[in-house]
């Protein structure tokens, strides 16, 4: 699917801002939450770190990396959608995204739902950087499942 004139541009440009000015960047202390991420095959890293209020929504989170454009502006716009989130939303948000990277349309509600994010769908077409823009997404994923698994 071709983006219409001008917004492939607004997306590189919204990826950009992401990746030189990353939002929630630095790793919180006393985390709930933690996961790293690696990218073996281009180098990517993340760290991620949550915490959670007295509710079990995401009231904190913090991202360390380093990698390419599209790995940490992802890990960006990931941290600014998960606060106030619990983990059952987190976790349904990642199923949302990865659908989204294997190719799910995105209507036009969703797209708005989504915001910024919506603009990483421009990354469908070039397949081997898919798992940059997934590597944040992941990351969480693990961090959910650790935590649960040791909480349990």
């Amino acid at each position: 699917m071709q983006a219409p004139d001008g917004l492939d541009d607004l997306y590189q440009d919204i990826i950009l801002d992401h990746y030189r000015s990353p939002r929630n960047q630095g790793a919180l202390e006393h985390p709930h939450l933690h996961g790293e991420g690696f990218n073996p095959f281009c180098g990517d890293q993340i760290h991620l770190t949550m915490t959670l209020g007295e509710d079990g929504r995401i009231n904190g989170v913090g991202f360390v990396g380093q990698g390419c454009s599209i790995s940490q502006a992802s890990a960006s716009m990931l941290s600014d959608q998960l606060k106030g989130k619990t983990l059952d939303e987190a976790e349904a948000f990642v199923r949302m995204f990865k659908g989204i990277m294997q190719g799910e349309e995105v209507s036009e509600e969703l797209e708005e739902e989504i915001g910024e994010i919506a603009s990483l769908q421009g990354v469908r077409q070039f397949p081997v950087r898919i798992k940059c823009a997934l590597l944040g997404w992941t990351t969480l994923q693990d961090a959910i499942r650790e935590y649960r698994e040791t909480a349990s």
